[in-house]
């Protein structure tokens, strides 16, 4: 970690909300603590963050790149840039400011906003979709689009005398404690630095997927945000997307999030979580804890657009690997309660207004209290092939999609199902649901088919469209499952391929 050791937010050591922060309130902090270094860190079309170093000379040369920004090439980030006409400014975020918990020298670092020759937003660049989609949803409803990501990823490291003591169970380390989990304390330490850089972490803990394979042992871990605003849940993926794969390279582990890394083995998959908020409260329930109306209705907006929402959310052919039956992620077009086997399931949501807590504490007895807006719907599809700021502008597209839908409780009715629907015995009901594309092909012939809800209000560019779908056709896949038949070490060749997703 950095010789200047913050064990809090930037914004919690300067001592105000991180949506108060001004350039002032920077300046003073890194020149009262001699930062000699700012990175300018930005999202590109590979879906990773990208850093531009600034070394601090002097009081008008902060000023002036916290103000004017600086100028990169946008054909090098981005494929819808012609290389003719290609500069883009980027232009710090103060509320995103961090402390660098990996630069040696002490670096004050930035999320940042991309701007045109005009002095406008870049209107197809990732972020600015996405803070459209928000606007937006605001618009339109008069409530917030809140969202959370839950992060899966696999550690691997060589086999060897110590990681072979106390083996887990093969595709049972769901919570596993140590000895038996062998990377609880890296996961932790990645939660601190993930605190550190701003992000509101809700928990951590190890995953379901854990297996041996070519000499090396993979770990499947989790790491769980809060909800919140949702260009600020986007930052939050991307900088623990960053921070794990530092803290990794540091300690010499493999990390990577790719969607599938092995036949018969848990994939990991990036489950959004999102809610309704109007004034502080709740909209997904209602007064008596049931799922309210509004929640239903953003809920069939999800099951309209789930073909298209793939395009987003399973970017490459590995996705596909992971998005078939009779595992935990889904494949059909449905919902429910507590139900891991459906697209959107229903948490729990501690809507029961009986204190837990009190039973079984007998010593004091605290005050009843409304945790309500705890409760959220989880889409269960994506994976961290996404880009996660179109992915989530995908989802508040849809939810805002359904709010308009004159038929939304009838097609949320329509679509719900109790049941897991894999059993033999459910067949029937699972014949009359909609299946998820099958590849990245079908999934551009989805959004070609429903692009036009994504284009309502300008959230998303018809060239980023365009681009998604000529990317996602570019992988040829569609009779892969077919060909990973008939060549058994095919599967192996793609998953190297985007094992770095």
């Amino acid at each position: 970690m950095s010789e200047l050791n913050f064990n809090k937010p930037l914004y919690a050591v300067i001592g105000k909300p991180k949506d108060e922060l001004l350039q002032s309130d920077i300046i003073r902090f890194i020149e009262d603590n001699d930062i000699k270094m700012v990175n300018f860190m930005y999202p590109a079309a590979d879906g990773r963050l990208k850093t531009l170093n600034f070394v601090l000379y002097s009081h008008e040369y902060l000023v002036s790149i916290l103000t004017a920004g600086e100028r990169v090439d946008g054909s090098s980030l981005f494929p819808f840039i012609e290389a003719g006409n290609s500069d883009l400014y980027v232009i710090p975020r103060i509320c995103t400011a961090f402390l660098d918990p990996f630069a040696q020298i002490p670096t004050v670092s930035f999320l940042c906003a991309f701007f045109d020759k005009s002095g406008n937003r870049v209107e197809r660049s990732p972020e600015y979709t996405l803070f459209k989609a928000k606007q937006a949803f605001i618009k339109t409803t008069g409530m917030e689009y809140q969202a959370m990501g839950e992060l899966e990823y696999y550690v691997s490291v060589p086999l060897d005398e110590q990681t072979s003591l106390y083996p887990a169970v093969d595709q049972k380390g769901y919570h596993e404690s140590a000895p038996f989990a062998k990377f609880n304390d890296f996961r932790t330490e990645c939660m601190l630095y993930c605190m550190i850089a701003g992000c509101t972490i809700k928990y951590g803990h190890s995953e379901v997927g854990n297996f041996c394979q070519d000499g090396r042992i993979y770990e499947q871990n989790e790491i769980e945000f809060l909800p919140t605003d949702v260009v600020e849940a986007a930052d939050q993926l991307m900088l623990a997307k960053w921070i794990i794969r530092n803290l990794g390279n540091e300690y010499g582990y493999d990390v990577s999030f790719a969607p599938k890394i092995t036949v018969g083995k848990a994939g990991s998959g990036l489950h959004i979580h999102m809610r309704i908020v109007k004034d502080g409260k709740n909209m997904m329930v209602t007064e008596n804890g049931q799922l309210s109306d509004i929640a239903r209705r953003a809920i069939a907006g999800m099951m309209e657009l789930a073909p298209s929402i793939t395009s987003f959310g399973n970017k490459n052919p590995t996705s596909y690997f992971r998005l078939v039956p009779h595992q935990e992620a889904p494949t059909n077009v449905c919902w429910g309660d507590r139900n891991r086997s459906v697209l959107v399931r229903v948490p729990l949501g501690w809507t029961s207004k009986k204190s837990m807590y009190n039973q079984i504490n007998t010593a004091e007895k605290l005050p009843e209290q409304d945790f309500s807006i705890k409760q959220t719907v989880e889409m269960r599809s994506s994976d961290c092939s996404a880009d996660i700021y179109q992915l989530l502008a995908s989802l508040c597209v849809a939810c805002r999609h359904g709010l308009e839908l004159k038929n939304g409780l009838e097609i949320a009715e329509k679509t719900y199902v109790d049941v897991n629907i894999h059993k033999a015995e459910n067949a029937d009901r699972l014949k009359t649901l909609a299946q998820l594309p099958d590849s990245c092909v079908a999934s551009a012939a989805c959004l070609a088919a429903q692009r036009s809800v994504y284009e309502q209000q300008g959230v998303f560019d018809p060239a980023v469209i365009d681009s998604t779908i000529e990317t996602l056709k570019s992988f040829d896949d569609a009779n892969l499952r077919a060909e990973l038949d008939r060549k058994p070490g095919l599967m192996a060749e793609i998953v190297k391929k985007y094992y770095y997703c």
